[in-house]
């Protein structure tokens, strides 16, 4: 189905990245990664104003297995 797209703002695009805007069947390359973060993490915007008086992020990982990306190419 085709896809409409107002505006879009790119501040940057990362060497290994892919932007894409529309219709997609398959996009490549394929990585993971596990991220930890904490409150306040990931905002975007041209005006972002966030207060964290008192944040703690859990890392730990009982059980240390995390979903491979082998069947994803």
């Amino acid at each position: 189905m085709p896809a409409i797209v107002g505006v879009a703002q790119v501040i940057s695009v990362g060497s290994s990245s892919i932007f894409n805007i529309g219709d997609v069947y398959k996009m490549m390359p394929v990585t993971s990664a596990k991220t930890f973060s904490g409150a306040g993490s990931f905002n975007t915007g041209d005006e972002v104003n966030v207060n964290n008086h008192l944040s703690s992020t859990n890392t730990y990982d009982s059980d240390n297995i995390d979903q491979g990306i082998w069947l994803n190419a």
